[in-house]
């Protein structure tokens, strides 16, 4: 695991723990897992998957009653990041507010890391 013994590798705002937990009893999934993949303007793409079955190398992050996993691979490109949960007039939708993104594209969609090509 990277980051700081003790501490959370991202954080949930109070309206994205209550999606999470929405998503996780209509579906019936474990929880959330999220990660990053090459792909987009900027390099990288954030994921996220329902969960079915928890990976031990995972990360797993419980916030009231909400279940989020982080990939293993994804951990130190997501430490310190908060994800909330804004709904608008046009959409509603996860954000990410990532303190080790150095460029995003104009959509918001993808982003790069400082030690990324």
């Amino acid at each position: 695991m990277f980051g700081i013994p003790g501490k959370q590798a991202v954080t949930l705002t109070p309206a994205a723990t209550k999606q999470i937990v929405k998503l996780m009893e209509r579906e019936g999934h474990q929880g959330l897992r999220i990660g990053v993949k090459k792909g987009g303007c900027a390099g990288m793409e954030y994921t996220m998957e329902y969960v079915d079955e928890v990976n031990p190398l995972d990360e797993t992050i419980e916030q009231d009653g909400a279940r989020v996993m982080i990939a293993p691979m994804a951990q130190m490109f997501l430490f310190g990041t908060e994800i909330d949960y804004e709904v608008s007039l046009l959409e509603a939708s996860f954000k990410f507010k990532n303190p080790n993104v150095t460029e995003a594209c104009g959509c918001g969609e993808s982003i790069k890391f400082a030690d990324t090509q």
